[in-house]
């Protein structure tokens, strides 16, 4: 199945490049292969809640909160058309790599805090520029233990540099999908909860690191008020 849609997705991208540059059919090719993952189990559950905050016609840099690997396939739920930010090591894995290439996702090594700065800029303003959105786990890994991380800040400084929004998004569900036992739990229900977003203005304005702890406080509010 891999080899099937990572061939479809490069004839997509083949047939498309010349008048599409921000790969948008590539990227819904993706939501179809995910909605394929989530639809055919007839128990699972996806709600999405505050379509009413995003603009489709804008490009954002989208926050969320990461807790599973299923926080990927979820974050598909958001109407737009984005790229992810991913350290250079799944870009190795075979087959789903060469998928992430094709998609146009930005390849980072975060061994090198200032090489993947400048790598987050350079290509999250072209993608940007071409009107697709970047999607970012700001904690830049996992919380083992359901409470949010630290956030770090290239996020936020790529958003303000290139004049676009903070887009907020919460997840809530994806990490009793897969239980201990690695059995999937057929009556799951996932949330994505979208907040209203950040400002241009407050982002050019404000300290950066008081953007990021204000954004970091409403999405952990905003997941507990999920959980409950």
């Amino acid at each position: 199945m891999g080899f099937l849609f990572l061939g479809l997705s490069i004839l997509v991208l083949i047939m498309t490049y010349p008048f599409q540059k921000s790969r948008r059919y590539v990227h819904e090719l993706s939501r179809v292969m995910v909605n394929t993952f989530f639809v055919v189990p007839p128990l699972w559950r996806r709600r999405v809640e505050g379509l009413e905050n995003l603009d489709r016609s804008k490009s954002y840099v989208i926050v969320s909160n990461h807790q599973s690997m299923i926080d990927i396939p979820a974050l598909y739920s958001v109407p737009l058309n984005f790229r992810w930010v991913s350290k250079r090591e799944v870009f190795r894995i075979p087959v789903f790599g060469r998928f992430l290439m094709v998609h146009g996702d930005i390849c980072i090594n975060r061994a090198k805090a200032s090489e993947a700065m400048s790598q987050l800029l350079s290509d999250g303003q072209l993608w940007l520029s071409r009107g697709a959105s970047i999607a970012i786990f700001p904690e830049g890994t996992r919380s083992r233990h359901g409470k949010m991380l630290r956030f770090h800040t290239g996020a936020f400084i790529l958003a303000k540099e290139a004049g676009v929004e903070i887009l907020p998004v919460v997840t809530s569900g994806t990490t009793t999908l897969i239980g201990k036992s690695a059995l999937f739990n057929w009556r799951n229900e996932i949330t994505i909860k979208i907040l209203p977003p950040v400002s241009v203005e407050d982002l050019a304005t404000r300290d950066i690191k008081e953007v990021v702890d204000q954004v970091r406080c409403d999405m952990m509010g905003a997941l507990e008020s999920m959980k409950q």
